[in-house]
């Protein structure tokens, strides 16, 4: 077992790193008689000892404690590492590989139940990615799948093969094996396929207006002859025709404004033909058109109108599914229907806020800001119902009360917690009676700078499920905007930090559990999206 570096407070401790490996010398092992070696030593120390005078025996067994003592404990230290990887072997990885060597030795080289060797393979390399018999396993994988592509090529099954070149390729097997025989198998479909048959079937559907979209449409048919066949002139001439017709048609989807449609149709050209001549206007027309797009959203999000932004960032992601700031501007929309939730709330308009809260949940289900709005609403709720109950006359008294109470809680250090009884809860309550009194907002402003400091005291502690109540303080005090964005993000990577060294100690659920937590307060953040699939991949294999 290697050693793992210590864990954070927050995640399940793990030893923690000590002395440097030491490797024993070749046939050390042999020369170490663990079982003989002290009784020979006692009978040696005996025989002497009894020839000296009692006060010398004393004194001479005392210096031969001592020195087996330091000899002992040097052995420990030095043959630590062999003896806990003898003792303790990590028996989740030895599991993956014994799995993965039979799944591969049966032919089960891919499964999508996780089962096959090179999901298996890769789950190995998922919790430890220093191992080299997981990469020699996946390698093996990769030459198995040509010897399969072979035996069916020869046997005439030409969609298997295909499938264990694509899974041959994947596994980065050396491109000219693969290439060999997938030019092997192009030219025993194609004396099968009726290629002339094929190029007239492609012609009458152009001619018939059916480009596309459809096996038997025109640009499908020419692929299909031009994927047997590469350098057929008629096929060229007809894919080239074809493509230049969507091309014009996916312009003009453009100057009427169908983005998506324009964009999927220039895709579809690009992927057929990269080097076509028409394609260099088609993109730089799209571009044009997708950068118009991200101006009137960003105009909209500034107006504040929601449902405008939100179809044209639902636009640019459609076309360009890693568009960061795409993604920031439906994030920036969810925030904004959270805040309309929470002073909603405050107003105890009750059945307005669940509404906007839905409509941010529906846009970004894991907004931060969620959490706050909920938290508003549920309040809310509960300080209009014991309101509702209380007279009148005792609102003055009540609101006394209530701010002393959040005084009191703000000293004990109960920002948040206990329920009810938090600074946060009674300077709620507080504000349900009164919420521009003077008394009231200067509370709230003197709560946010002990939330701050709070986020910041435990977050340098690494406690990091306290920083994250300290920041929901933050955010309930504040509300969203950068500087909240920018401590959560900093809460995300200590979260994604606990995740990676979690699952190399191969504690899938504790890895799981920080992959959610930083997910919940920075869906964006760096290494998010690496963790996760490495979570995937060794849950897959846990399953």
């Amino acid at each position: 077992m290697k050693p793992r570096s210590p864990s954070s407070p927050e995640a399940t401790s793990a030893p923690a790193g000590g002395a440097a490996r030491i490797e024993p010398r070749a046939g050390d092992w042999s020369t170490l008689d663990f079982e003989h070696a002290p009784r020979r030593l006692s009978q040696r120390l005996s025989g002497r000892l009894s020839a000296l005078a009692p006060e010398q025996r004393r004194r001479w067994l005392r210096i031969a404690l001592a020195v087996l003592a330091l000899a002992a404990l040097t052995a420990l230290i030095a043959w630590r590492q062999p003896l806990s990887e003898w003792l303790w072997p990590d028996t989740r990885l030895q599991t993956l590989r014994e799995q993965a060597a039979q799944a591969l030795a049966e032919g089960r080289l891919t499964s999508p139940d996780g089962n096959g060797a090179r999901e298996l393979y890769q789950a190995a390399l998922a919790l430890d990615p220093d191992r080299g018999d997981a990469r020699d396993g996946l390698a093996r994988t990769g030459q198995v799948a040509l010897q399969q592509a072979r035996q069916a090529i020869d046997g005439g099954h030409f969609d298997f093969a295909r499938e264990r070149l694509d899974l041959a390729r994947d596994l980065a097997t050396p491109r000219a094996q693969v290439e060999a025989l997938a030019a092997r198998l192009r030219d025993r479909e194609a004396s099968r396929a009726g290629l002339d048959r094929l190029v007239a079937a492609a012609a009458a559907a152009r001619e018939q207006g059916r480009l596309d979209g459809a096996p038997d449409a025109a640009l499908p048919l020419y692929q299909r002859v031009l994927e047997l066949q590469p350098q057929r002139n008629d096929a060229l001439e007809g894919r080239d025709d074809t493509l230049a017709e969507l091309l014009q048609q996916a312009r003009q989807a453009l100057e009427n404004g169908e983005l998506v449609r324009g964009a999927q149709g220039i895709q579809r050209a690009q992927d057929a033909d990269p080097g076509h001549a028409d394609l260099p206007d088609s993109l730089t027309v799209l571009q044009s058109h997708y950068e118009r797009r991200r101006r009137d959203a960003d105009q909209a999000l500034r107006r504040q109108r929601l449902e405008q932004a939100l179809a044209g960032y639902r636009d640019l992601l459609a076309v360009h599914a890693d568009d960061e700031a795409a993604r920031n501007g439906l994030l920036a929309i969810a925030d904004a229907h959270a805040a309309r939730s929470e002073r909603l709330a405050a107003d105890f308009h009750i059945e307005q806020a669940e509404a906007e809260l839905a409509l941010a949940r529906e846009i970004v289900v894991d907004a931060p800001s969620i959490a706050s709005a909920r938290l508003h609403l549920d309040r809310a709720r509960e300080s209009h119902k014991r309101f509702d109950r209380e007279p009148p006359s005792n609102s003055r008294q009540s609101l006394q009360r209530l701010l002393a109470q959040a005084a009191a809680a703000e000293q004990r250090g109960d920002l948040l917690t206990p329920p009810g009884e938090s600074a946060y809860d009674k300077l709620r309550a507080a504000q349900a009676i009164a919420p521009q009194h003077p008394a009231v907002r200067a509370a709230a402003a003197r709560l946010l700078p002990s939330a701050k400091r709070c986020f910041e005291r435990e977050l340098s502690g690494n406690r990091l499920a306290r920083a994250g109540e300290c920041l929901d303080a933050r955010r309930a005090l504040e509300g969203v905007g950068p500087g909240l964005r920018e401590a959560s993000g900093r809460l995300a990577q200590r979260w994604i930090a606990v995740g990676d060294e979690r699952l190399g100690a191969g504690e899938l659920r504790t890895a799981r559990a920080a992959l959610q937590a930083a997910r919940a307060l920075d869906a964006s953040a760096p290494g998010l999206q690496e963790l996760a699939a490495r979570v995937h991949t060794a849950g897959a294999a846990s399953n």
